[in-house]
């Protein structure tokens, strides 16, 4: 099973295609900003979960996120587990540079 994931800036999200199918199997939403990306949702149709359809979707945004220099924030619990999963990937998470005074 090939998995193809593509931004579709237009839609705020990543969008992810199995067999070149025309079908959406899986989305991450997005909110970019000029320093992070925060991803907030993510969805994979019933039929492609437990397949990987759901990690090449986020392998593939971080990866992207890497290259464009940017820090990652993930609200989302599926891209926080998977990064939790993959120390390789936690160098991107955003982290506040403001301290909280007592």
């Amino acid at each position: 099973m090939a998995v193809e994931v593509n931004d579709v800036p237009g839609a705020n999200r990543y969008e992810a295609r199995v067999d070149g199918e025309s079908r959406v199997a899986g989305v991450a939403e997005y909110i970019r900003t000029t320093e992070l990306v925060a991803f907030v949702h993510t969805e994979v149709a019933p039929e492609y979960a437990g397949k990987g359809v759901g990690s090449a979707v986020v392998r593939s945004a971080l990866d992207e996120a890497r290259a464009s220099g940017l820090r990652v924030l993930a609200t989302c619990p599926f891209f926080a587990g998977w990064i939790a999963r993959h120390p390789e990937y936690q160098d991107l998470l955003y982290q506040s540079r403001s301290k909280v005074s007592d």
